[in-house]
């Protein structure tokens, strides 16, 4: 009973031991810089909004607000220019929102009026915000679908390396049958009892009858790796072996219990050596995700340029339009002047010219139209909006039309804290060093444990006795046993190393080039913004003056004291003004997109979950109000 107990005990400490060492292990394979994990995990979760007015420094002005500094030359650039005193109480064409037909600015000593919505829309025009543009983008844009099937291939990296450590049940079953002819087996000494028996002494030659042999041998067990680099196996084989010769017949009956580990002491040994390729993968997996989500930020970003784009085009097709009119309601009042005798006929011969100039100018501008909605639709790919349709996409959100002095350092800061490119280029480096201690580990010589324990029982009658002698533990079969390999150069694993050393030194100083380059974006993209805020202030002020100046030219050719092509040029100052506000505004909005790209942001309140399901990982839009 004691010889029983006590084997049941070495099999039960063995188990115990051999679970032990496995569900410990599930819990190294993960990554071991769990910062770095938390900031992953922390950055996916946060919205992707810009707070430009928490970054920016107040007061905070509108272009109302600023322009009359603008004027009175306040500003830090040192530029100037004459106050301006507009009397005329009408200009026409002062435009300053893109989305809008040609209105008509009342001056009186004040600025004009803010960006207005179009009077008069196409019959198939639809009005777009940027929130819908990024809804449609988010849902629809190939570019960004093809991003998301990333993250399901990375994930089945991390299965792949997983699945190494997957326990292995197996079962063997085995018949065999032998039909053995007669043998001579060995020479045997007859030894008698009386020293004078004619047989003592004597020497022959022992023959084996024939005989016939079945073996039946059976066994099943569990083979478990470790992630220590070891294995254990478990099995218990069962065999029947049956002997006739001469008519007699045996039979035996076998079982034993076996148990046996294998742990390697070096090289291959240790957990952190074995799950390498695990936490490899999820570095992977999670700088895959990281990029994934840059190029959603990446495809908002392209439509909402592109959004601008249209915005702009929009209004320079309503300043060519509104050149257009202008310059035919000139040729009708010159047709009229002169049908009349107060001009001479010449002038209609140039206000012919400049309605020519101006309607070529229209049917670029058209065409120009055209080719951006292609652009804007190509990105938003919704089913409603073909490529070709007669469908007009309209700007419908105001742009932002407010200066912002943004804390330098401040942005920056952000932008080292938040970008996602810098992120990813840290999960590769803790990729890279995990490569380099698991070959570092391989440059270690092969040392090999070997431990094996059975408990064998045996039977003539039947398997139930067998297992009996295996439980009682009254046979044991045991053995412990070492291997080792140590190669001559290892010049092999020794290069493998030094390359890998070598890629990780590589990866810091681009990473040190990244930090450099996002330092030099955020200062180029607050430039080009205080540019693009200052060209709107100089452009608006230039289509007053222009206004005025038109104003007074066609009061003067009324009065004989200019000619049709002198007030053609002053039409023609005005249109390029308002082009010039026009892509001025434009391109200021596109500043603050730049700007929040170089953060790794976008702007305004619009975030991007990167939501995680079984298998699957999808880009969840969440729009806020904008």
């Amino acid at each position: 009973m004691m010889k029983r107990f006590s084997t049941y005990r070495r099999s039960r400490a063995a188990w115990l031991l051999a679970s032990l060492l496995t569900g410990c292990s599930y819990y190294f394979d993960t990554a071991p810089d769990r910062h770095l994990a938390r900031r992953v995990e922390e950055r996916m979760q946060s919205e992707e909004g810009l707070p430009v007015e928490q970054l920016s420094k107040p007061p905070q002005l509108s272009v109302e607000q600023a322009l009359p500094k603008f004027r009175e030359g306040r500003l830090q650039t040192g530029r100037t220019l004459p106050p301006v005193k507009p009397v005329l109480s009408k200009v026409e064409g002062a435009v300053t929102s893109p989305s809008a037909t040609l209105r008509t600015a009342k001056v009186e000593g004040a600025d004009s009026p803010p960006a207005s919505p179009p009077k008069a829309q196409p019959e198939a025009g639809k009005q777009l915000s940027i929130a819908e543009a990024r809804a449609l983008a988010l849902e629809n844009n190939l570019d960004l679908k093809i991003a998301l099937v990333d993250p399901k291939i990375a994930a089945t990296a991390v299965s792949q390396e997983q699945a190494k450590f997957d326990d292995l049940i197996f079962a063997r079953a085995k018949y065999s049958s032998k039909h053995l002819p007669p043998d001579i087996t060995e020479i045997d000494k007859f030894v008698a009892a009386d020293p004078n028996s004619p047989l003592a002494g004597q020497e022959a030659l022992r023959v084996d009858s024939e005989q016939k042999k079945e073996f039946l041998d059976f066994d099943a067990g569990i083979s478990i790796p470790l992630r220590t680099g070891g294995k254990i196996t478990l099995i218990a084989p069962l065999d029947e072996k049956a002997v006739r010769k001469k008519g007699l017949q045996a039979e035996q009956y076998g079982a034993a219990l076996r148990f046996s580990i294998s742990q390697p002491l070096l090289r291959d040994g240790g957990i952190d050596t074995n799950v390498a390729g695990i936490r490899i993968a999820r570095y992977e997996q999670q700088a895959v995700d990281v990029r994934t989500r840059l190029q959603t930020i990446r495809v908002l970003a392209t439509v909402e340029r592109s959004y601008w784009g249209l915005y702009i085009v929009w209004g320079e097709l309503d300043v060519r339009r509104q050149q257009y009119e202008n310059a035919a309601d000139n040729l009708a009042m010159v047709k009229k002047r002169v049908a009349e005798g107060l001009t001479a006929a010449v002038e209609i011969n140039r206000a012919e010219i400049g309605v020519a100039e101006r309607l070529e100018a229209l049917i670029i501008a058209e065409t120009t139209l055209k080719i951006r909605q292609r652009q804007l639709k190509l990105l938003l790919n919704d089913p409603g909006l073909d490529l070709d349709s007669p469908t007009v996409l309209i700007p419908e959100t105001t742009p932002t039309l407010v200066e912002f002095k943004f804390d330098r350092k401040q942005l920056v800061q952000h932008a080292l804290e938040g970008r996602l490119d810098l992120l990813e280029l840290e999960l590769k480096l803790a990729a890279d060093l995990t490569k380099i201690d698991y070959l570092s580990n391989q440059t270690l010589p092969m040392f090999m444990l070997d431990y094996s324990y059975a408990s064998p029982g045996r039977d003539p009658s039947s398997y139930g006795g067998a297992l009996d002698q295996t439980i009682s533990g009254n046979y044991a079969d045991w053995s412990v046993g070492m291997r080792m390999e140590i190669p001559l150069t290892n010049e092999l694993r020794k290069a493998q190393l030094d390359r890998a050393v070598q890629d990780r030194m590589q990866r810091l100083t681009t990473q040190q080039l990244r930090e450099l380059s996002v330092r030099r974006e955020i200062y180029d993209a607050l430039d080009q913004l205080e540019q693009n805020w200052q060209r709107i202030l100089a452009a608006r002020q230039n289509v007053l003056l222009a206004g005025l100046n038109y104003d007074a030219e066609l009061k003067q050719f009324r009065e004989g004291l200019r000619t049709m092509t002198e007030v053609l040029e002053t039409l023609t100052r005005l249109g390029e003004a308002q082009l010039r506000e026009v892509r001025a505004i434009g391109d200021y909005q596109v500043s603050l997109i730049d700007l929040a790209f170089a953060t790794g942001t976008l702007l305004g309140h619009s975030r991007v979950d990167l939501g995680a399901a079984v298998g699957e990982r999808v880009a969840k839009p969440t729009l806020m109000r904008p």
